[in-house]
């Protein structure tokens, strides 16, 4: 049997318990050792949960990333006494028993492999809707492929990649903090695959029905790209171009310095290497997940 520990941070705003108690029992039910599970209560009551499940309540909503942040820490400073994180929606399900036992397989399989990104399907008609394929060429939800981000509500993290990189941004509160955590993990040669046989039942939903949700993906999008991406309008113009890679290295030599740290090249040339795919310049991915790509070393 897989060594690897496995651990599970949901987070709820308790409005939901007989969701919370269907998913908590899916993940009973994996095979091999027991998924130890954290519920975060943010900023609510936790309902109540089976035997052995811990909980914690926060006195105040700290936002997606704060919430899972506190769940994380619960394993231990960046999730240590654990070798993988799960993170499940609380209105999801587990669709198979063996989903841990293949993140523990493919974890196992690919030392360099940090974080994967389960196919999210409606329960009642298996549909995947498109959004939740994190790729350019996303109409075949099937295929399982490496990809540059993930799915915030369907994942597994292997902790060494937040004892590297850090956990999720407190400051985005709702969306895009797993693009962020996903650059930082990519230029630290962590690599992300998308596996369509690890699936999370999750009603078909659209974004828009949070009510801040135009603000924070405009805002937490531009975060995004004023932290790590050295991308001027002349260079997004240009990525089309065979010169691709010096227009990336001029515009970042032209850009202001950014308000924390700047990342090396390395997200930003597999951003350019993906949206040359979708001009037909090249594939955008493997095909399947498996060893990792090339891609152009950084300065």
């Amino acid at each position: 049997m897989n060594g690897m520990k496995v651990g599970a941070v949901i987070i709820t705003m308790g409005n939901r318990p007989d969701e919370l108690r269907a998913l908590l029992d899916s993940v009973a039910k994996q095979d091999g050792d027991t998924v130890e599970v954290v519920v975060v209560g943010n900023g609510s009551p936790v309902p109540d949960v089976p035997e052995g499940v811990r909980t914690i309540e926060l006195p105040e909503n700290l936002g997606i990333p704060g919430g899972r942040n506190v769940g994380i820490e619960a394993f231990g400073p960046s999730g240590r006494d654990v070798d993988i994180l799960l993170f499940l929606d609380d209105d999801g399900l587990l669709a198979h028993h063996d989903t841990a036992e293949l993140c523990r397989e493919a974890f196992t399989a690919d030392p360099k492999l940090g974080i994967v990104s389960f196919r999210i399907a409606d329960p009642d008609n298996g549909v995947t809707q498109r959004r939740h394929v994190p790729r350019l060429r996303a109409s075949d939800p099937m295929r399982s492929s490496r990809v540059t981000t993930f799915l915030g509500g369907a994942n597994a993290v292997r902790t060494q990649v937040f004892a590297e990189v850090g956990g999720l941004p407190d400051e985005f509160f709702y969306a895009h903090e797993e693009t962020d955590l996903a650059w930082r993990a990519l230029d630290a040669g962590w690599m992300i695959d998308y596996r369509s046989d690890m699936v999370l039942y999750h009603p078909t939903t659209a974004p828009s029905r949070h009510a801040v949700y135009h603000r924070m993906v405009a805002r937490n999008r531009g975060t995004c790209r004023r932290w790590v991406t050295p991308l001027s309008g002349s260079a997004i113009r240009k990525l089309t171009m065979p010169s691709f890679g010096s227009a990336v290295k001029a515009s970042a030599a032209r850009s202001p310095r950014p308000c924390r740290p700047a990342l090396s090249h390395s997200p930003v040339e597999t951003f350019v290497f993906e949206m040359r795919s979708l001009c037909g310049h090249g594939s955008a991915d493997s095909g399947k997940a498996g060893p990792p790509r090339a891609v152009p070393a950084g300065p």
